[in-house]
């Protein structure tokens, strides 16, 4: 995920020359990226916890961090280049 996140910053930055244009594209990749992992993520969850909303929410809170955290290392890295 984090990967293709940053690749997609790197193409998305050099193209739009607006630096806020490209960290919101690259926000909304990013989200788009960190949805299918927490439904992977919560899924697997779910199937161990015997409560699947508080299951669900503790990943989808998890995965939200981590998403935020990759988005700005990738929006940082795209704005430098």
């Amino acid at each position: 995920m984090a990967k293709t996140t940053k690749k997609a910053a790197k193409k998305v930055a050099k193209k739009a020359p607006a630096k806020k244009a490209a960290k919101k594209a690259v926000k909304k990749t990013a989200k788009k990226a960190a949805k299918k992992a927490v439904k992977k993520t919560a899924k697997k969850v779910a199937k161990k916890a015997p409560a699947k909303k508080a299951a669900k929410k503790a990943v989808k809170k998890t995965a939200k961090k981590a998403a935020k955290k990759a988005v700005k290392k990738s929006v940082k890295k795209s704005v430098k280049k």
